[in-house]
């Protein structure tokens, strides 16, 4: 299992060398000029080409990548002028605020998606079966930013039961109630989408495993309808359906970018909007490469425990 772990590591890292430059180039690609935004009503030319010259722009674009990355191995993403602190300091201080996010909408949707998929299957056409069927492609239909406008004005404007938008109130709170009390209609927003694709691609796998044959002997055997469901079928499906909750996790750590806009959440979608606006070049490039590193690290993390799963795969 280590040297599957370091094999899929090694891999990873032309992935990110990759993103790194398609990162780069996006930026470079941009109209205007960054050091104009950055200095706004003080852009005078003697203080647009002191900047140019900070951050290497006046040298060729290859340079500009290779210095770039040469500073990025050393752990230096650079100083963002906007907020006048380091990249990495604010990347990492905004990213576990999304992590926050992410992770609970995450945990929410695989339960949520595992549990209505295997109701689905078990009750195939029945009355469950149909209601499972609306409520998923009404949840995947849905935009999830419409969806979270429309939970703040039934929850946080009309019943007045959450709140509308940050991570802890104003005044006062700052504990963790006060924290889940926050967090409850961004992560259920995040993780509407991802809810109903696990849930069909549960209800998939368990119809396919209910029917081989071994579930059969199981029920031959006298063995309780509970049992064989969530004893065998239930960890067999599991197999095929731990993949798609790792390729979900990117989704819903994209999906904060707007989500986070949405509810005013401080992480690091938020951050990166305002480093756009402002053409923020380091800041934005620093935190893309954590949010990719990020997905690259649950993508690891799903194949490392569907290894565990299936002795197949050993």
């Amino acid at each position: 299992m280590a040297a599957y772990i370091a094999k899929r590591l090694l891999a990873a890292i032309p992935v990110l060398f990759g993103l790194s430059i398609i990162v780069f180039l996006i930026m470079a690609m941009i109209p205007g000029d960054p050091a104009t935004a950055i200095l706004g009503s003080y852009a005078t030319p003697e203080n647009v080409a002191r900047i140019n010259a900070d951050l290497g722009l006046d040298k060729p674009l290859p340079q500009q990548y290779l210095i770039w990355l040469g500073n990025l191995l050393q752990g230096d993403l650079g100083r963002s002028y906007a907020l006048n602190r380091p990249v990495l300091d604010e990347v990492l201080e905004r990213f576990s605020a999304t992590l926050t996010l992410a992770g609970t909408a995450l945990v929410l949707c695989s339960i949520l998606g595992l549990l209505a998929g295997v109701v689905s299957a078990v009750r195939q056409y029945g009355l469950a079966d149909k209601v499972i069927t609306v409520l998923v492609l009404i949840g995947i239909s849905i935009p999830s930013f419409w969806l979270g406008l429309l939970l703040i004005l039934a929850f946080a404007v009309k019943i007045r039961l959450f709140p509308a938008s940050g991570m802890y109130a104003i005044y006062g709170g700052g504990d963790l109630p006060d924290l889940l009390h926050h967090l409850f209609l961004p992560a259920l927003t995040l993780a509407v989408v991802a809810t109903g694709v696990i849930a069909r691609l549960t209800r998939t796998a368990m119809l396919e495993v209910l029917r081989q044959d071994y579930i059969r002997t199981a029920r031959a055997k006298g063995l309780s309808e509970r049992r064989v469901i969530y004893r065998h079928a239930f960890k067999a499906a599991l197999v095929s359906v731990i993949p798609v909750i790792g390729i979900q996790a990117g989704f819903v750590l994209g999906g904060a970018v707007y989500i986070e806009t949405v509810f005013q959440w401080p992480g690091i979608g938020s951050m990166l909007v305002n480093a756009i606006s402002t053409r923020d070049l380091l800041l934005v490039q620093g935190g893309v490469l954590v949010v990719a590193a990020a997905y690259v690290l649950f993508n690891l993390a799903a194949d490392v425990v569907q290894t565990l799963l299936d002795p197949r795969l050993r």
